[in-house]
C-alpha cells in the first residue's frame, strides 16, 4: 500500500471576527483541502520557549530555564527541538488531512507567533486576512459580549495582533497572499479563484453545496456565523456602525484608528480619512454610556493585574503595554 502524500500546511492568519471561518468553510468546499475548527496546537509548543505572557500553576518561567538546558544538552540544540516540535505537528496535521494535499489551520491568537509559525514552517503557505478594524471591535462586543462593552479583553487581539500581522506579512513572500473580508464577501468566487490558484488548485474541483453543508468538528470557531449565514452575505459590512453609534464608542473608534495610522490602514487596503469621516457620522446617543464607562474601568483594572502575572520584573513591558490600553480605552 503506497504512503499517503505529504500534506501541506495553510496557515489562515487574522484576528478574531475577520471572517476567517468563512473563508476557512470555503476552502474546506475543496477535495484536496481538509480542516478542523480551531487547531491552537502550536500556542502551548512556541511558548514552551518565550518566558513573557504565560502564567501557570506549573511555573511557566521555570519550565522554560529547565526546556532551555535540555536544548542545550542536544546535540543540535535548540534547532533540534523545534525541528522535533515541526515533526510532531506535521504528523497530526497529516493524519487529520487524511488524503487531502492541504491541511488549513485556522487559529486566530497565532498572530501571537506569526513569524515563529513562518519559520519553523518553510514549505507552508500562508494567507493574511484582513478586515476592517472597527467592524473587528464591533463584533466583538455583539458576539463575545452580547453587546456589552468588553473591548480591553481583547486589547491583546485588537491592538498587538494587529501590528503582528501587519509585520509579518511580507508583501515578497512568495508563499504569502492577502484577502480582505470585504472583497470575500463581495466577490467570493473571484476571491476563491484566486486563493485556489495560489495553492495551485483547480476552482472547479470545489464544491459550491459542501459549504452550505460542512461542518467543522470541534468546538472552538464561529458557530454564530455558520448558523446565521448558510450563503456567503454581504451584510455584515455595515453592521458595526449600530453597534458603534454611542457618543463613547464613537470617541473610542476614533483613538483606535489614530493608534492605527493611515501607514498602516493603507497597508492592510483601508483609507484611513474615509474611515475618520464614516466615524464621525455615526450617532452620539448616551445609550449604555455609564455601563460602558464602568466596564471599562473594570477591564482596564482586570488587565493591569493579569500583566502583572504574566510580565513579573518587567515594568517597562507592563508599562506599555497598560499605557496603550489606557490610550485607547480611556473615557473622553
Amino acid at each position: 500500500m503506497s504512503e499517503p502524500r505529504q500534506v501541506t500546511p495553510v496557515f489562515l492568519f487574522s484576528l478574531p471576527r475577520s471572517g476567517s471561518t468563512l473563508v476557512q468553510r470555503l476552502l474546506a468546499s475543496h477535495p484536496d483541502v481538509a480542516t478542523t475548527s480551531e487547531p491552537w496546537i502550536l500556542l502551548p509548543l512556541l511558548y514552551s520557549l518565550k518566558r513573557p505572557g504565560v502564567y501557570a500553576e506549573y511555573g511557566h518561567r521555570t519550565t522554560v530555564r529547565a526546556i532551555e538546558d535540555f536544548c542545550d544538552a542536544l546535540p543540535a540544540g535548540r534547532e533540534e527541538y523545534l525541528t522535533e516540535l515541526r515533526s510532531l505537528v506535521m504528523a497530526l496535521y497529516q493524519s487529520a488531512a487524511g488524503d487531502a494535499r492541504f491541511f488549513v489551520d485556522k487559529t486566530p491568537r497565532y498572530h501571537l507567533v506569526a513569524d515563529e509559525v513562518m519559520e519553523l514552517f518553510q514549505d507552508a503557505r500562508f494567507v493574511f486576512l484582513h478586515r476592517q478594524p472597527l467592524a473587528i471591535a464591533a463584533s466583538m462586543i455583539e458576539a463575545f459580549g452580547d453587546g456589552r462593552w468588553n473591548l480591553e479583553k481583547y486589547a491583546v487581539d485588537l491592538w498587538d495582533g494587529l501590528e503582528n500581522l501587519a509585520a509579518a506579512n511580507r508583501p515578497n513572500d512568495e508563499r504569502s497572499m492577502t484577502l480582505r473580508y470585504e472583497d470575500v464577501v463581495l466577490d467570493p468566487e473571484g476571491e476563491m479563484d484566486r486563493l485556489f490558484a495560489f495553492l495551485g488548485l483547480d476552482p472547479e474541483a470545489a464544491d459550491p453545496d459542501a459549504f452550505a453543508n460542512l461542518f467543522l468538528p470541534g468546538r472552538m470557531g464561529d458557530r454564530t456565523g455558520v448558523k446565521q449565514y448558510r450563503t456567503v452575505s454581504s451584510e455584515p459590512l455595515d453592521k458595526w456602525k449600530e453597534t458603534m453609534g454611542t457618543w463613547y464608542r464613537r470617541r473610542w473608534c476614533q483613538r483606535y484608528l489614530e493608534r492605527i495610522g493611515p501607514q498602516r490602514l493603507g497597508i492592510m487596503g483601508y483609507d484611513y480619512d474615509r474611515l475618520m469621516g464614516e466615524v464621525e457620522g455615526l450617532g452620539a446617543s448616551a445609550r449604555s454610556v455609564t455601563s460602558d464607562i464602568a466596564r471599562s474601568a473594570y477591564g482596564r483594572g482586570h488587565r493591569r493585574v493579569t500583566c502583572r502575572l504574566m510580565y513579573p520584573g518587567k515594568k517597562e513591558q507592563r508599562r506599555q503595554a497598560l499605557a496603550k490600553q489606557q490610550e485607547l480605552a480611556q473615557s473622553p
